[in-house]
């Protein structure tokens, strides 16, 4: 019997729609639930950032014993030293005592064996008397140590004897970090330690009289008060950026300085930011002893602007620590409260009041802004680990300031888009009216999912080709009041930003996605609430000008979902529009192969933009990485491709900044 099959071809196809049926429903299915649990739940968030350890982190524990039943104690280099001179049974009598002994032999010696040792005797005796509360001697004692170990490294009478080689050489840094970062604690629990200010401090051998100093871009009215890195544990972020040195890393909390300021409603509320806190001390040796008073200065060094300084003929790296202060801010009620990641895409209009720019480092004038913007169902919390590592390249953070756009997420795209074009320009007129600053003029924009649509539609003139998907009539025809006039009109008509010089899009939809498919706009529609202003606009003019648009859904019904859809008329119009011939665009697109039974193929997709989507033909630079869309710009790949870029940026606009007076 003869039998007719179907052909492969159709049975292929067949098999191609019933998939993505199926994948249709079962995104819809994922995406219903996920919805559902979390409609209750708007902005609430329980990730941390920190954790408080139960030991501070410290390199002397271990080798001085300070954690345990048997410590604090010298370790056995100090004890062989000591005995050189016989002085190890005076301090094993009357250690403190044995203080002045030690001192005594220094000034007939002048050993840097010897003075490591009373460095480390003092640092030993200090952490006994802060466990018995003696504040007064435990500063004494920590006084003794920083000056000698100070002392060790920078006194020229030394030079010639000093080994950068021994092992020794680092004790002595980590001695004098820790010493200081012991007095700093103590002077911090009485609110002793205010940038700006001069105070003394007395102990039971002398009066320190500390003046301090602020060097960098924030000002010391700015700082709130200070918590110290060693004792947290940074989770979530995948990198903690440090360099090791000389110098106590801080987590220094901001505080508003001039509320009257334009630029302050750039910085949000709770900001803490790394400061390295350094002090210069007066050579102690020879005459130095109990009664006298000696001055001292307390410097508190932006790492972002130096991670170096000159400490007497030497320079000197500094110990910096960028991440864990950028986790506490993460962690921090203040940015929690801001960061209602759910509430941006379910109830855009109550998200809409914390829509702005912002920024976490000083603004400065001298630097290119990067504007990272997020995309659906997100915030600028995910660009954290991207910023984290790009910041901690010297060359990066020696030229680029980052700046995070933060938008009620569930609105169009395009209504975003239209924010951010005018939040932009308000942003320029209050840092830089008069437009001094040439490197503002070389904006770069990233921006990852939807954000990469935001971002380039800063780009691109729109002519009237936006305006004709809603109507066939001109906008001057359109009746109503004149500012809701204003609103609609300007939501559909374009120019580029003349300050955007390269936009990077990472995972975007540039032709649509799937996601965007019947199921999950069915429940988008049922959960989002459109931004009232946007929303009381479209339909009053809707009605004052009946038959005046061609489908007034797009106006009054569409949300972020809709306008995401593969079908919706947007995307030709924006893949057709004309572009600035001074923008450059690169694309990065991740990839997670889906393969069939028989191990084929079937579909090459991040999980919600499919591949032909996110490619674009009009980039100096694609790259593809393999990783789920949610994830793309965290991967190491994806960051050291917007590193290059910008270093690409670099090399072209460096001569136009330096020739227009931004250096």
């Amino acid at each position: 019997m003869h039998r007719t099959w179907p052909r492969p071809t159709s049975l292929g196809l067949e098999i191609r729609r019933g998939v993505r049926a199926v994948n249709a429903i079962a995104v819809g299915c994922r995406w219903l639930a996920l919805l559902l649990a979390i409609s209750g739940l708007v902005g609430c968030s329980s990730t941390r950032y920190l954790t408080l350890r139960d030991v501070r982190e410290n390199p002397l524990n271990a080798p001085l014993a300070l954690v345990g039943r048997g410590g604090p104690k010298i370790s056995d280099r100090s004890i062989h030293a000591l005995k050189r001179y016989g002085l190890f049974e005076p301090y094993q009598r009357t250690p403190r005592m044995a203080v002045q002994q030690i001192r005594d032999a220094i000034d007939s010696t002048d050993d840097p064996e010897l003075i490591y040792s009373l460095s480390e005797v003092a640092y030993v005796e200090g952490n006994r008397a802060a466990r018995v509360r003696d504040e007064a001697s435990a500063l004494n004692y920590y006084g003794i140590a920083l000056t000698n170990s100070y002392d060790y490294l920078f006194s020229e009478d030394l030079a010639d004897r000093r080994n950068p080689y021994d092992p020794q050489f680092r004790r002595v840094c980590e001695i004098y970090n820790e010493s200081l970062e012991d007095t700093l604690r103590l002077l911090n629990a009485s609110n002793q330690l205010r940038p700006g200010e001069s105070y003394s401090v007395t102990t039971p051998e002398r009066t320190v009289t500390v003046r301090t100093a602020t060097r960098g871009g924030w000002d010391p009215e700015e700082f709130d008060h200070f918590d110290f890195v060693s004792q947290y544990e940074v989770e979530q972020l995948n990198n903690r950026h440090m360099t090791y040195g000389l110098g106590v890393p801080l987590i220094a909390v901001r505080q508003p300085a001039h509320p009257d300021d334009p630029r302050e409603k750039y910085y949000p509320d709770g900001l803490s930011y790394s400061v390295t806190a350094m002090m210069r001390c007066k050579p102690v040796r020879f005459g130095m002893r109990p009664g006298g008073a000696t001055e001292s200065v307390l410097e508190f060094y932006d790492p972002l602007e130096a991670n170096q300084i000159q400490l007497a003929s030497h320079w000197v790296p500094l110990q910096t620590d960028l991440t864990t202060p950028l986790a506490y801010f993460l962690n921090s009620p203040e940015f929690r409260s801001r960061n209602k990641v759910t509430e941006g895409l379910v109830k855009p209009n109550k998200a809409i009041s914390k829509r702005g720019l912002f920024m976490l480092e000083p603004y400065d004038p001298k630097r290119i802004p990067v504007v990272m913007v997020h995309g659906l169902w997100s915030s600028p919390l995910t660009w954290m680990d991207m910023f984290n590592d790009l910041r901690s390249y010297p060359e990066i953070r020696d030229r680029y300031q980052f700046w995070f756009y933060l938008y009620p997420s569930g609105q169009p795209f395009w209504l975003s888009a239209n924010q951010l074009r005018s939040d932009l320009a308000e942003m320029r007129d209050t840092i830089d009216h008069q437009r001094r600053f040439a490197p503002l003029d070389q904006m770069v924009l990233v921006g990852h999912s939807m954000g990469g649509l935001v971002s380039r539609m800063q780009t691109i003139e729109s002519g009237d080709d936006f305006w004709n998907i809603i109507s066939d009539e001109p906008p001057e025809k359109l009746q109503g009041p004149e500012d809701a006039r204003d609103r609609l009109v300007s939501t559909l008509y374009f120019r580029p930003n003349q300050s955007v010089r390269r936009v990077v899009t990472i995972g975007t939809p540039h032709r649509g996605s799937d996601f965007a498919n019947d199921v999950t706009r069915w429940i988008a529609r049922r959960l989002i609430r459109l931004p009232q202003l946007a929303l009381a606009t479209a339909q009053s003019l809707s009605r004052e000008n009946p038959n005046f648009f061609r489908d007034t859904k797009l106006l009054t019904a569409a949300n972020a979902i809709d306008s995401l859809a593969p079908d919706s008329p947007i995307f030709p119009v924006m893949l057709k529009a004309a572009r600035s011939p001074d923008v450059k665009y690169h694309n990065i697109i991740g990839v997670v192969e889906k393969r069939g039974l028989l191990g084929r193929v079937y579909r090459q997709s991040d999980g919600i933009v499919e591949l032909a989507s996110a490619r674009m033909d009009d980039v100096e630079s694609e790259l593809i990485v393999n990783a789920e869309h949610t994830m793309i710009h965290t991967t190491d790949r994806a960051i050291l491709e917007v590193r290059r870029i910008l270093l690409e940026h670099l090399e072209e606009v460096a001569p136009k900044v330096r020739l227009a007076g931004g250096e």
